[in-house]
């Protein structure tokens, strides 16, 4: 049955985030995108520390790990995933098409770097895929509800990446269908990760808490990373305000899945 609920949940967050971002990508409502990313720097944050770290804690106390261990694993993991996101192996290019010429030339330049590397984005992606799976089916082990609260948030992340990567695929391969369908295959790498997380997390049991903490770093890694700052750039008070409220739409989100989940189970 767990194995069931992993390959669902990863099939979602990993192919239903690149077709709900080619909605938005060819559907070119690349301002909601912008909001998208203030609901996932959220949602991953709540993911993170109200739902896997003290999941992490509490089974810790019952395997005997010590809080230092843990949150050293933690301290780890945040700069492995910052070396990994150097090697580009991690990487998150939310470059959107928006109307103002800075992030045109922006997008452009990006773009024309990504010539030659429309394998570079995919091979990428595929790494990324990968490695949510795992992270998607630790959370799944350790309890259910944790798995639909990650899988969610891994979602809601990979939405806005996959319209960069869309616009940048769709410009190197320079045909939509195409980009498409290699970034659905991309995004099926993440099923893969779920089941060999599956029978990893399955046989090493006594380090389930370890995983949780390195999603937890994953997440926060990203949302600190990677989300936050593209929502940093001077806006007018009114869009400060909305993106404000879609952070915490992403908390709430979180917050309210897992109250519902508890009452449910």
């Amino acid at each position: 049955m767990t194995l069931i609920s992993i390959l669902v949940g990863t099939l979602v967050a990993g192919i239903g985030s690149v077709w709900l971002a080619a909605l938005l990508a060819y559907a070119l409502l690349s301002r909601f995108t912008q909001h998208l990313l203030s609901l996932a720097a959220g949602a991953l944050l709540a993911t993170a520390f109200t739902r896997l770290l003290p999941e992490a804690f509490e089974l810790s106390a019952t395997s005997g790990l010590s809080a230092q261990t843990l949150f050293a694993v933690l301290l780890v993991g945040l700069v492995f995933f910052f070396l990994l996101d150097k090697a580009e192996l991690w990487h998150h290019g939310h470059e959107h098409a928006h109307s103002d010429d800075h992030d045109h030339a922006h997008a452009h330049h990006h773009t024309h770097d990504h010539h030659s590397g429309g394998w570079a984005v995919l091979l990428g992606d595929s790494v990324h895929a990968f490695g949510d799976g795992i992270l998607i089916a630790a959370s799944f082990v350790a309890d259910p509800r944790l798995g639909v609260a990650a899988a969610l948030a891994v979602m809601a992340h990979e939405v806005p990446h996959h319209v960069g990567d869309l616009v940048v695929l769709r410009q190197t391969l320079g045909n939509a269908k195409a980009a498409l369908l290699k970034l659905t295959l991309a995004g099926g790498v993440t099923a893969i990760g779920g089941l060999v997380g599956y029978l990893l997390v399955g046989a090493l049991h006594e380090y389930l808490p370890y995983f949780l903490v390195v999603a937890a770093s994953s997440f926060i890694y990203v949302a600190l990373a990677d989300l936050i700052p593209q929502l940093q750039k001077r806006l007018s008070p009114r869009e400060t305000a909305a993106q404000v409220a879609w952070l915490f739409a992403g908390i709430v989100l979180v917050s309210a899945l897992g109250e519902w989940a508890q009452h449910a189970a």
